[in-house]
């Protein structure tokens, strides 16, 4: 590697660091993150982690068939297909995990879930309402 380049990743790795969260490089700082989480809330901060970690990984592994069907020629075929419920199981483990570790109930998720959305909505999607929210709508 020439030092040109070697020069430009330390001088941006030397700023990551800097616009990295303390929790994010200490394990002093994670741990009480962790517990002041723990402390104030009903958060259950492992069940959480858990959660998080695994919806990306496993809605990884379902956009990387996706992404291969449709990208690089891999056949909807049913062994396919079956891999996707598999993975959309999995993704429904780590999501119901999540509402375990908030305290949620995963029917009232729902719910509220579908009302967002029909507020947005109305009986049909529409690209303007998707684009331009009202004030609140996350």
């Amino acid at each position: 590697m020439s030092d040109e380049i070697k020069k430009f990743f330390d001088t941006y790795t030397d700023f990551v660091t800097k616009v990295t969260s303390e929790p994010s490089i200490d394990l002093d700082a994670l741990k009480k993150s962790f517990n002041d989480i723990e402390k104030n809330s009903n958060i259950k901060t492992p069940r959480l982690l858990t959660a998080a970690l695994g919806l990306g990984s496993e809605t990884g592994e379902f956009v990387e068939i996706v992404k291969k069907m449709f990208l690089q020629g891999k056949p909807p075929s049913e062994d396919n297909i079956f891999h996707m419920k598999r993975e959309l199981g999995d993704i429904m483990w780590y999501w119901t995990t999540a509402c375990a570790a908030l305290d949620l109930d995963p029917y009232e998720v729902i719910s509220e879930n579908q009302e967002k959305l029909a507020s947005r909505y109305g009986e049909k999607f529409e690209v303007q309402r998707s684009e331009v929210r009202k004030e609140g709508d996350l």
